[in-house]
């Protein structure tokens, strides 16, 4: 755990912090007692079992906000704004089962200033308090506000370990240092010597290898059938009410009467269960399957309830690798899944931390165009945009090759702008912090950091969706059509435009991609075609772009 460190002293309090919050704290008067301790849980620090939280102490105050700071900063998905909330209100009221001190300031509270810092200084005058502590945030931006406000005290704050990941903020930095290209699998197999995950007694990986990727591969036609969803259903009509009235502004479809993202430890700690029982074994196969009409097939679900720190890293990791232990689930099924959170998931952070602030701003191919409007509809006829973004608008969520191999592949192809790519990201997904977010779709997505993360763009035809979807076969556009309209059972049909983008990419950065060794083939293919081949798609492409709102 990472030591606490004081990161305060002087200066005055804010000259509004005189004013006293309408609701105050009840059966407590700070008359004769010792001066309190603020300390401030964020949205996404739901975690019951931190240290902070072990027994209640008189002279602490457990605050809790919910902030148009927050809700407005990007434009977020319905669904991720009444998840935090609820999650928040449900942690809010389990704190004070246990009989802790809890300050709650809800969104339509008429003491709410809607600032982070702002409702620290009226909070600290309030309570007298000579001491605030916070678990220090995830992502940038709230660090350095907390930090800034910190420096300006003239008592002690201070900021403590979140007790939640498995490496340091700066342990990617450390290992890699001044290298120009990080990979993460050396990070990986270090992690899994660290904490003995999936290793055999004789120091060696389990079954001789580190990585079963290439087992992990295959298409989904319908057995064995999905899992039935395990979520819980909740009814956040009356919340939903409250957050319209506050004037805040989402998108997607809230499904506010029939919500179904778990909102405590153990709703979270039921998903996990049944993921292992029902999902897990059959997890490796079908991880990279699409299916019209499927939102999960056989993915966990469990990335809100981790990102919120409901669970933690090392239960999920330990779960999955007793599955394989006991015979439950084969190796490549667990490798694969630990592989996403005890490698890639703490890999990314490491990155974020490395390289903030200015990631958030990268933008290495030059990529400008803004995003199509049916990004924000769904309305599309191309049938795997249709299904993911569509399910991404419906649901929030979309498992990781629908982000990365359909709608981060369109808009890298496209060329669509990286930091407007970021912000739809950020703000649809309902397990999406930046500090996860961002260097899974600037540098993973859209090679916008220019190659730290990824080794080559993630970049494909529409044969990969082809592959491993259904999606293409009643698909209004002919998958196998470069240029023009297909022939045969696709006669009639528009060339798909995922195919004369692809190669239009590669067209168009050439001088910086050639040179890269992964992707000597592609260059291959393109050598082999003629002038006016290169011609026509690039020609195709621009017709494409041209009216990308109607594709």
């Amino acid at each position: 755990m990472l030591s606490a460190k004081n990161i305060a002293f002087s200066a005055t309090i804010a000259s509004d912090a005189a004013e006293i919050f309408t609701q105050v704290m009840p059966n407590f008067s700070p008359t004769g007692q010792a001066a309190p301790t603020l300390r401030l849980v964020l949205g996404d620090q739901l975690n019951p079992l931190h240290s902070w939280f072990a027994q209640p102490q008189p002279h602490v105050v457990l605050v809790l906000m919910e902030l148009r700071q927050e809700t407005d900063y990007v434009l977020h998905h319905a669904q991720k704004v009444l998840g935090i909330f609820a999650a928040m209100r449900d942690f809010c009221a389990h704190l004070k089962s246990q009989g802790h001190r809890v300050r709650y300031v809800a969104i339509d509270d008429a003491s709410n200033r809607q600032s982070l810092t702002a409702n620290l200084d009226a909070l600290v005058a309030h309570y007298g308090a000579q001491c605030v502590q916070w678990q220090a945030p995830d992502e940038w931006r709230l660090d350095q506000q907390l930090t800034t406000w910190g420096g300006q005290q003239p008592f002690a704050c201070i900021a403590a370990d979140t007790e939640h990941f498995f490496t340091a903020r700066d342990e990617c930095a450390c290992l890699f240092g001044p290298r120009k290209q990080w990979l993460m699998e050396h990070f990986y197999r270090g992690l899994r010597r660290r904490h003995n995950v999936l290793m055999s007694p004789d120091g060696e990986p389990e079954g001789g290898q580190w990585n079963f990727d290439h087992d992990n591969r295959k298409p989904w036609h319908g057995t064995p059938p999905e899992p039935a969803d395990p979520r819980p259903t909740h009814d956040h009509s009356a919340l939903w009410a409250t957050i319209q009235a506050a004037g805040i502004q989402t998108f997607g479809n809230p499904q506010a009467a029939a919500f179904r993202w778990p909102l405590n430890r153990a709703e979270s700690l039921a998903l996990l269960q049944a993921f292992v029982a029902h999902a897990l074994p059959h997890f490796g196969d079908f991880e990279d399957a699409m299916a019209t009409g499927r939102i999960r097939l056989f993915h966990s679900l469990l990335s809100f309830s981790l990102n919120t720190k409901m669970l933690n890293p090392r239960e999920v990791v330990q779960a999955a690798e007793a599955a394989y232990r006991s015979g439950h689930a084969p190796l490549a099924a667990v490798e694969g899944f630990i592989r996403q959170i005890l490698g890639w998931r703490e890999y990314v952070r490491g990155v974020y931390w490395a390289h903030m602030p200015g990631y958030t701003e990268v933008n290495a191919l030059g990529h400008r165009h803004p995003l199509p409007a049916w990004f924000w509809t769904g309305d599309t006829r191309m049938a795997c945009m249709k299904q993911a973004v569509g399910q991404s608008l419906e649901h929030a969520y979309a498992h990781h090759i629908q982000r990365l191999m359909v709608i981060g592949n369109f808009a890298l192809l496209a060329g669509l702008a990286p930091a407007e790519v970021h912000r739809w990201y950020l703000g649809v997904y309902i397990d999406a912090f930046e500090w996860v977010e961002a260097p899974n779709t600037l540098g993973m997505s859209q090679f916008a950091d220019g190659g730290r993360l990824a080794t080559k763009p993630y970049a494909a035809s529409a044969s990969y969706v082809g592959r491993m979807s259904d999606h293409c076969k009643g698909c209004a556009y002919s998958a196998k059509t470069r240029t023009g309209t297909g022939t045969g059972k696709d006669a009639g049909k528009e060339a798909c435009p995922f195919n004369a983008l692809y190669w239009d990419f590669f067209l168009r950065h050439a001088e910086r991609l050639r040179p890269n060794v992964r992707l000597a083939l592609v260059y291959r293919q393109l050598d082999k075609m003629s002038p006016a081949d290169h011609e026509a798609l690039q020609a195709q492409a621009q017709a494409n772009l041209a009216r990308i709102d109607t594709l």
